[in-house]
């Protein structure tokens, strides 16, 4: 006697959880990085408060794109390929980076 087949999955459903976790963490870090540049400004303009202030922002930008760039991918129908691991690793790179940065500022 054979067991019934499993039922299929909705293959939308996961793609679209993972664009809004994607959202979310781009909001995070929008948050993580205005703050970080509010701190960086809190008590005048230094060199190495704009330093820092800076490096955020960069930090930022290198996440929205690639955020940005996955969740096209995610919205583009189908069923979307694995994230790449190099832009996984720059992901992983610019929010450690965001941490240290703001250890750093609270430091």
């Amino acid at each position: 006697m054979t067991s019934p087949p499993p039922p299929d999955r909705d293959p939308g459903l996961q793609p679209e959880r993972t664009r809004l976790a994607w959202r979310r963490t781009t909001l995070s870090s929008t948050v993580a990085a205005v703050l970080a540049t509010k701190a960086a400004l809190h008590h005048g303009i230094h060199p190495e408060g704009i330093i820092v202030c800076a490096l955020c922002c960069a930090l930022w930008l290198g996440f929205l794109t690639i955020a940005h760039r996955r969740i096209t991918t995610l919205t583009t129908g189908g069923t979307p390929p694995p994230l790449a691991p190099r832009h996984a690793t720059a992901a992983v790179l610019c929010t450690v980076a965001m941490a240290a940065c703001a250890a750093v500022l609270v430091y």
